[in-house]
């Protein structure tokens, strides 16, 4: 599968991106979408508790949004 990870900036904050060749789709970090849209300072565990309080978007997130491989902020 051919795919190109680069980082895309709102607002001057990094979003991590990966363009999928075959399916000629982006596909964007959800953890650096909540924190750009929240300036939360811990944006996973944000995510978590949006996810215990609304059970709707738990199955939306868990079925509806692949994982793709991504580089993290330290690198790995």
């Amino acid at each position: 599968m051919g795919q190109k990870e680069q980082i895309k900036l709102f607002e001057q904050k990094r979003v991590r991106s990966v363009w999928d060749e075959e399916k000629e789709e982006w596909f964007f970090s959800v953890i650096d979408v909540v924190e750009v849209l929240t300036d939360s300072t811990n944006p996973t565990d944000y995510l978590k508790k949006m996810r215990k309080r609304n059970p709707e978007l738990g199955i939306y997130i868990g079925t509806n949004c692949p994982q793709v491989a991504m580089t993290t902020a330290t690198g790995l």
